[in-house]
Parts: structure tokens; C-alpha cells; sequence
């Protein structure tokens, strides 16, 4: 274990945005970390850790200490049709995701392709196509910066919710997920409820979908969506789809009567963020160096050498005129570093 001293950041996010840490470190295991609490490192003020870096936004150099989280390791074992699934929180999530699939482990298939690491996924909650890490999510170990120790954290304790956990809100910044595990299952429940996965199943002409084949369809789509990060700068999904009360929901159908939905809970709808913000001109434009991805306007790039301001700045510019022409505040998913 090494602290290096006033690195680039390029490679360390997906967005491609050339800032410097002061400092960095990688963790290969749980041990490396007892280690760097035990030399102080990790109670200074400026402490950040990272995994795959492809849900933040770094808008000017960090003057502090990164952890890079690199912990591998996948294992399981098997119980009356149930599958239990461990993973290290350094190991990529769609790795995990292969390694279930190839195995007929079912319950992920739907999160295929979602960039980051497994241990960032308990803190966003990940989800996609109607499923979400909650759903499967049994149990997951994590650091104590506080107190140099480990402590296991079970469903409950997570608060999960729309994209949020526990670590988003009271933990954040309190404790680093070292491992993530999951209960599958070897009897096939598969969820094709978005319609986008029965069309593209029907074009393929399946009628009775395997994992394997839910998990390439996901795949597909997503591919023909989202751009690749090591092609174009890009976090995914920039902004959460946002969730208004029935009333406003009402309000918005009469007004907007191609508004895109779906119900979500007791009298909620989620709306498409992509949708509001293609209806506001934005989907494919580019502004300097930065714009929206022209598959999908949920997604922002960076075109060329653009800082993390510039893309911070578009963002905040497409919440006001979604906000002015629907009256609907979006959130931000990606994180932003140095606001």
C-alpha cells in the first residue's frame, strides 16, 4: 500500500474529467484499510473514496486524500433453491452480474450493464427495468472510519429508497462498503414488466425468456441508449426520474398529455426525466465542449476536453427550464465533487 502524491484523475472517472487528487491510495484488501487507519490517514477533513468513478462529477481538484477500492472476489453457495452471492466491493457490478447469469442465478439480470462498482451499489440503491438492488440485497460489510472497525449491515438497516440508503443520508461519508451480499434464486422469476424489454423480446421472437437471454435484451438496450465511457466521457443517467404526488401528477397529464409515467407506490407517479428534458429541446445539443447524448437526453457528455464546471453548469441550466416549462425540480443521481 503506497500514497502517491498529485495524481490524475483522468482514468479514476467516467466523465474523463483531468483534475488532481493530492493524494491517492489503492485498497487490495480489507486489511490495507486497517493499515491506513492505523497511520491516521483516514481521519483528515478531505477524504474521499471512490470505485469505478461512474456516478460523480469532479468540478475542481481535490485537495485531500482518495481511497481507490479495488477489492476482487466473487463466491457463493447454494441453499434449497436459493443461491447466496458474495462479492467484494471492488469487483465491477456487471461482472457480478455475468457471473450470476452464467450461472442461471436469478434476480440481476435487469441491472446489466450499469457501470460502477458493488460496493457503490447498496449506497445508490442501483436499479433498472421495473427491479433494484434492494429486491435482492441480503446483507453487506463496511468500514467504520470512526472506529477502525467492521460492522455488517442488513436490509433493514439500509433505508433504502428511490436511489438513497443509509450511506447517502445519516452514514454518508461514515462508513466504506468492503462487500455486498446477495440472496438469487435457481427458479426463474423474471420481470419484463417495462415495456421496452417485451418489444425488444418480441422482435427477437422470444416468448419464454431464460436469464441469460433477459440480460442480453437489457444489454441491447441499454448499448443503443447509453454511450460508452471509454468512447465519450459519460456518468449514465445524470438526473434521478423524479416523483410527484398524484395531484401534481394529474395536473401535468392534463397539461402534457404524452407525458411518459409509471406509478410508483401509493398515490405517486415517477416521470421520465429523459422525457421532460428532450421536451425542453435538450436531447443531442452541444453546448462548447459539453451537451446531452443524442440517444438520450437523460445522459450528459463530455465531447471533447470539458471541465467538470462546464458540465456542472449544463446541468444546472437543464434543471431550470425543466423546472420553468413543467414546474417539476429534478435531482441530480451523479454525485458532484467540490460544489
Amino acid at each position: 500500500m503506497n500514497i502517491v502524491k498529485q495524481v490524475s484523475l483522468k482514468t479514476y472517472n467516467t466523465f474523463g474529467v483531468d483534475v488532481k487528487a493530492e493524494q491517492l491510495v489503492h485498497i487490495e484488501h480489507e486489511k490495507d484499510l486497517t493499515q491506513l487507519y492505523d497511520t491516521g490517514a483516514l481521519h483528515r477533513d478531505k477524504l474521499l473514496f471512490i470505485g469505478g468513478g461512474s456516478n460523480m462529477l469532479f468540478v475542481r481538484d481535490y485537495d485531500g486524500l482518495i481511497v481507490h477500492m479495488a477489492i476482487k472476489g466473487i463466491k457463493h453457495r447454494e441453499r434449497a433453491g436459493a443461491v447466496e452471492v458474495q462479492a467484494a466491493g471492488g469487483e465491477v457490478w456487471h461482472h457480478l452480474v455475468r457471473y450470476c447469469v452464467d450461472r442461471g442465478f436469478g434476480g440481476i439480470e435487469n441491472l446489466s450493464l450499469i457501470p460502477g462498482t458493488v460496493g457503490a451499489a447498496p449506497v445508490q440503491n442501483i436499479g433498472a427495468y421495473g427491479v433494484e438492488l434492494q429486491d435482492v440485497f441480503l446483507s453487506c460489510r463496511a468500514f467504520d472510519l470512526a472506529t477502525g472497525t467492521f460492522k455488517t449491515f442488513y436490509k433493514e438497516d439500509c433505508q433504502f429508497g428511490y436511489r438513497e440508503s443509509i450511506f447517502k443520508g445519516a452514514l454518508k461519508g461514515k462508513y466504506i462498503i468492503t462487500e455486498v451480499n446477495l440472496l438469487l434464486s435457481k427458479q426463474s422469476k423474471l420481470n419484463t414488466t417495462y415495456g421496452a424489454i417485451n418489444e425488444e423480446l418480441n422482435r427477437r421472437g422470444i416468448a419464454q425468456p431464460t436469464i441469460k437471454e433477459i440480460s442480453e435484451v437489457v444489454s441491447s438496450i441499454r448499448q443503443s441508449k447509453l454511450p460508452d465511457p471509454s468512447t465519450i466521457g459519460n456518468a449514465g443517467s445524470f438526473f434521478k426520474n423524479p416523483v410527484v404526488s398524484e395531484d401534481t401528477f394529474r395536473t401535468l397529464v392534463s397539461d402534457f398529455v404524452d407525458i411518459v409515467y409509471y406509478p410508483f407506490g401509493l398515490n405517486q407517479y415517477k416521470l421520465a426525466a429523459g422525457w421532460l428534458i428532450e421536451q425542453c429541446g435538450w436531447k443531442g445539443k452541444v453546448v462548447g465542449n459539453v451537451g446531452t447524448w443524442k440517444n438520450q437526453a437523460l445522459v450528459l457528455v463530455n465531447h471533447g476536453n470539458a471541465t467538470g464546471l462546464e458540465i456542472y453548469k449544463l446541468s444546472e441550466t437543464i434543471i431550470e427550464s425543466v423546472k420553468k416549462r413543467f414546474g417539476v425540480c429534478l435531482e441530480r443521481e451523479v454525485n458532484v465533487i467540490g460544489v
